[in-house]
Order: structure tokens, then sequence, then C-alpha cells
């Protein structure tokens, strides 16, 4: 796998510039970066001549000959990105104006062990290069978000919890993929992964400070800071579900913090609620659809949520109130333009992302002279392969 590092080039700038406003002039780009007339028309002719830009025609004028518009050759290269979670994981294939042209998704059942994986992902790869009559040359390359732990530089899934089949631990996914497939691929978590690809769909209202948070089987999480994804010397995705808000409180799992958030907002966390309250004092409605207490599952529950259930709107409630309080601990510290909520607990009901918000927004330090906007992204599901594909876009040697 191949790595980029140092600052970019200015072609890299230019190139970078021109992709994500769609369409520029030379005297846009003369008035953005400290270049002579010179210097950018002959970078200009060298990136048309490479197949980099187009000239897509002219632009309005300002009194004098109308200017040529630069765009980005659409066909310069393809990106693949792979989503791997543990309900569902996602295939999308991008031109290198990340235009999705394919997307795929499937359940992670039972089945889908590691290798099961990448022979599904591999057999798509084939049939949408097929269908799109691209070849596999003009691929550049793979890039794959995932449930965390991770070893990123080594392309390592390392020992994610609650994937329904067993094998996840220790998973070179990045070589599977290369031998399979020959394309390079490079590995991320989920959570970068989908704010990448949250910021590049918001990039025309400029969010430089960013917060995501994805609520659902597990809690995990996400920081940009002046444009950039904040890395630490760990792999921090699930972090946030070890946040403690309640001292001596309850914990999920045994190697989990007590009082830890995703002990009180989580899928797991729901289940075990539900389950506890049903065997110490009864639940009518799942009496009355003849359920054991042990066999109350997220599905059941969601079904009860959708017909107005109160006890369960009140567990749903809760839970979400818990995560207000965990956005805010966050935002106070983070500071974020932007917060991006995503994952099956923020899409369960409408009233669920409400309750989170407003708790969040009620205990913001600053608030209300400061506030960050909230929403459920533009991406949504699409999010982390998408994102995943743009890194693999932003390291494409130019």
């Amino acid at each position: 796998m191949q790595r980029s590092g140092g600052l970019p080039t200015p072609k890299r700038l230019v190139y970078s510039h021109i992709a994500e406003q769609g369409a520029v002039s030379k005297a846009e780009l003369l008035a953005r970066y400290a270049m002579t007339s010179s210097t950018m028309t002959r970078l200009l002719e060298e990136m048309m001549e490479e197949k980099l830009i187009l000239a897509s025609g002219l632009g309005p004028s300002s009194g004098g000959r109308r200017p040529i518009l630069y765009e980005t050759n659409p066909e310069f290269g393809y990106f693949f990105g792979l989503e791997i979670s543990r309900f569902s994981s996602s295939l999308g294939f991008f031109d290198v104006r990340m235009n999705p042209m394919s997307f795929t998704r499937w359940r992670m059942d039972e089945a889908m062990t590691p290798e099961r994986v990448v022979e599904h992902v591999a057999a798509n790869m084939k049939a949408i290069l097929n269908d799109h009559k691209i070849e596999p040359a003009q691929v550049v390359g793979v890039g794959i978000g995932a449930v965390g732990p991770l070893d990123r530089e080594s392309g390592v899934i390392v020992k994610p919890r609650y994937f329904p089949s067993p094998g996840w631990v220790d998973v070179p996914i990045c070589r599977m993929i290369e031998e399979r497939t020959g394309f390079r691929a490079e590995l991320e978590n989920g959570a970068n992964a989908a704010l990448m690809g949250e910021q590049w769909a918001m990039r025309h209202a400029r969010p430089r400070h960013m917060l995501y948070v994805h609520a659902g089987v597990g809690l995990r999480s996400a920081m940009m800071s002046n444009g950039e994804i904040i890395h630490g010397s760990l792999d921090m995705e699930g972090a946030i579900g070890q946040m403690i808000i309640q001292t001596d409180g309850p914990r999920l799992s045994d190697d989990g913090n007590f009082g830890a958030l995703e002990a009180f907002v989580s899928v797991q966390a729901l289940e075990r609620l539900a389950q506890s309250r049903a065997k110490i004092s009864g639940a009518g409605w799942a009496d009355k659809l003849r359920i054991a207490p042990d066999k109350i599952g997220y599905e059941l529950l969601l079904q009860e949520l959708r017909q107005n259930n109160a006890d369960v709107e009140e567990l749903f409630r809760q839970a979400a109130s818990y995560l207000g309080i965990g956005l805010a601990n966050m935002i106070n510290m983070l500071h974020p333009e932007t917060v991006v909520l995503g994952g099956a607990l923020i899409n369960s009901h409408d009233r669920f992302y409400e309750t989170a918000i407003g708790v969040a927004r009620k205990n913001v330090y600053y608030y209300p002279e400061y506030e960050p906007a909230f929403t459920k992204g533009e991406l949504r599901e699409d999010a982390v392969a998408t994102g995943a594909a743009l890194m693999v876009w932003k390291r494409m040697p130019i």
C-alpha cells in the first residue's frame, strides 16, 4: 500500500480546487494562488496534456473576452469505496469527480466471513466494470471504511465487536482485497470515512470544524479540525462509547467502563434494558405478543416504537437524552461548526434525533452565542463508502 506525505504540490492544490468548485477560470485560480500568469498557464496546459482537466466552455465576461473554464476529466480514473460494518456493508463506484456510478449493499449475516466478503466484493467489482465497459487498469484504487479498532498503516481490522460471523479478528483486509482484485487498497475507520464523505457533500458551505457521531450497534465518532481528520496515536473511533456519564453506573461489556455512554445509548443497551424491565415488572405488550423477555430484540422495539408503545417510547427517549449529554460533552471540548449524526438509533424515529440535539443544545456552554449546526448529513448510509473512495482520490498521484 502506498502512502502519501508532505505538503501538496501546486498541481494538486489547483486540481483539488477545480474538482471542488466544478468549473473554474484561470483568473479565479490566480486570485487564489500566488503564481504568475505564465506559471499558471503552463500548469493548466500540462494538466490538459495529461488529461487531468478539460476546457469546458466559456465563463461570463467581466468586460473583455469571456474566460475559458476548466473542469476535471471524469474519465481520468475510477475509485471503489467499500464499507464494512456489522449490520450491512456496501460497495460504491465513483468517477474522478466523485459522482457515484454504482452502489450495492448487502446484509452482514453469519455467512459473511472475511473470505466470503472479499469474494463477494471482487465479484461485484468485476460486474460493475463490465457494466460500465471500464478496464481494470483505469481503477486507481479501493478505499475501505471499516468498524474498528484498526491498524490503519498495516491495513488490518484488529478486533471489532458484534460481527454476526466469526473470523473478524486480525484480518489483513487490504492485503486480501489487493491479492484478490489487483487494486491498491487503503484502510480508514468508518466514522472518519463517513465524516470525509459528508464534508465533501457539504463542501460548498465550506465546513472546516466538524464532529461526526454514529449511534447504533456501537457508538463511533470522528472529528475534523481545519478541514483535516484528527488521528490519534490509536484508532479512536469507538472511544466516545467509553465516555463516563454516570459514576458507578452499569457497563455494557466486561472490558468497558462502568457508567459509560454505550451502556445507555446503543442497540445492545436498549435490548438489555427492555429485557430487564420485562423480567422485573413484566411488560404487557410483550406478553400480548407472547414474547419471552430474553427474546425482546431491537427489531421488535422498533416495531413497538412505530406503534406508539409508551413504554418503548420512554426507553428511546432516555437513550436520546443520554446521547445529548454525550454530544454536549464533546461539543464543549471541541467546538465544531457542524455536528453530523448517523446510525440506526438516530434514524429510528425523528423524536430520537430531536431529543438528542435538544438536550445537547441546552448543555452547550456558550449557547446561544455559540451553537453548532446539527444535521443527519447529505449522504447518510452512503457516507462511509463515499468517504473511503474519496480518501484514495485525495492520495491519487498527480
